[in-house]
């Protein structure tokens, strides 16, 4: 919105200073300072609302015993994450840009379904929430429909986005050289199913305090840092043929989205981190997850997102293959699903999980990172 209403005025005399508002650099470390601001000034007083209104976390009571000691901690601070991840998205980014729009159309969307699940279970007093098949159904339609615009359509879409659009990127091999493609139909729903995976992947390892949003901001500044260099034109070349990787110029605006969600992190980290003050609750993990899952398919790392989400896809393999082994074997192949709770089953302090978790996403994201170079 900023950029819209400002960016025109540059030629103006005494406004030439405008220009740099053409720089998605400079717009994303606005959007990151921002998102930052609005969590660490609305953090306490949106805290002492959720307390007030006792909007407080319940918890399993098969989970580890040392969580009964965060009985009545605010959650459903996701709010605030996404208040701001959104606002600075649309102060700074060109909210014409269709890529923006849609990703930010899901986080939205999603959160919304997160805050259903989190108003049932607080008004149940229960875990349970929305019927985990309702949740879904919810999921793919908001995401059907975005990722249904941008794959089924090809109105007001970028020409290199609809040329390359069914075609797969193979991690480590170049996009160009090694050209995949399925069929557009085939790819829109697969794409469809890894937003969604990814999403609920990123609620279910949303168990411990600061736990996702560690590996979120990780994984939101690679995408950052993606976008920019595959969107970006340098000396008129742009940056995605001389490294073979898929990138067109409208690619770049997701740079100061990805911003806005490393700031809002940051921001809410400050209160999440152990012990937490608040936690975020589906509102939060189902859109951040979204919101993640959307900036994949959109700069075609899907594949790659394996290995950089490699602790959110750890996390949810951990569920799957604990409860397939229970339902086929009655046997459990961990002490507690998801592993995060399995290590503190073992005796592992909370903190000690939580870092090295932390640790293992930064390493898995400079191996993703490497491979525009190593291809």
């Amino acid at each position: 919105m900023i950029y819209e209403l400002l960016y025109p005025l540059r030629h103006l005399p005494g406004l030439g200073w405008l220009n740099v508002l053409r720089y998605p650099s400079f717009r994303a470390i606005m959007s990151a300072l921002t998102a930052m601001i609005v969590s660490f000034l609305v953090a306490p007083w949106f805290i002492a609302k959720l307390r007030g209104k006792q909007i407080s976390q319940i918890i399993r009571e098969e989970g580890p015993a040392s969580h009964h000691a965060k009985k009545g901690t605010p959650t459903m601070g996701g709010a605030l994450i996404l208040l701001s991840v959104l606002v600075p998205t649309m102060l700074w980014a060109d909210v014409k840009n269709v890529f923006v729009v849609a990703t930010a159309a899901v986080t939205a969307g999603y959160g919304a379904v997160g805050y259903l699940d989190d108003r049932l279970k607080i008004q149940g007093l229960s875990s349970r929430g929305l019927p985990g098949r309702y949740k879904l159904v919810g999921q793919f339609a908001i995401g059907g429909a975005a990722i249904g615009y941008l794959f089924l359509t090809s109105a007001d879409l970028p020409g290199r986005w609809v040329e390359t659009r069914a075609r797969l990127a193979i991690p480590f091999l170049a996009f160009d050289k090694h050209p995949v493609s399925l069929p557009l139909v085939l790819y829109a729903v697969l794409a469809l199913v890894f937003v969604v995976f990814m999403s609920n992947a990123v609620n279910l390892t949303d168990g411990l305090d600061g736990l996702a949003i560690g590996p979120v901001m990780i994984n939101a500044g690679t995408y950052s840092l993606w976008a920019y260099v595959a969107g970006s034109v340098l000396f008129g070349r742009p940056l995605a043929t001389y490294l073979d990787v898929a990138g067109f110029p409208e690619m770049v605006e997701l740079t100061v989205y990805g911003a806005a969600m490393v700031g809002a992190g940051i921001g809410f980290l400050w209160y999440n981190t152990y012990p937490a003050q608040v936690f975020m609750g589906d509102v939060g993990s189902l859109s951040l997850g979204g919101g993640l899952g959307m900036c994949a398919v959109l700069t075609k790392t899907e594949l790659l997102s394996v290995i950089l989400g490699g602790v959110f896809v750890i996390e949810a393999a951990s569920v799957i293959t604990q409860v397939i082994s229970f339902k086929l074997f009655k046997k459990r192949v961990f002490l507690m699903a998801p592993i995060h709770h399995h290590y503190e089953k073992k005796g592992w302090p909370e903190p000690r999980i939580i870092v090295r978790f932390w640790i293992i996403s930064v390493l898995l994201a400079l191996v993703a990172l490497s491979s525009m170079k190593l291809r």
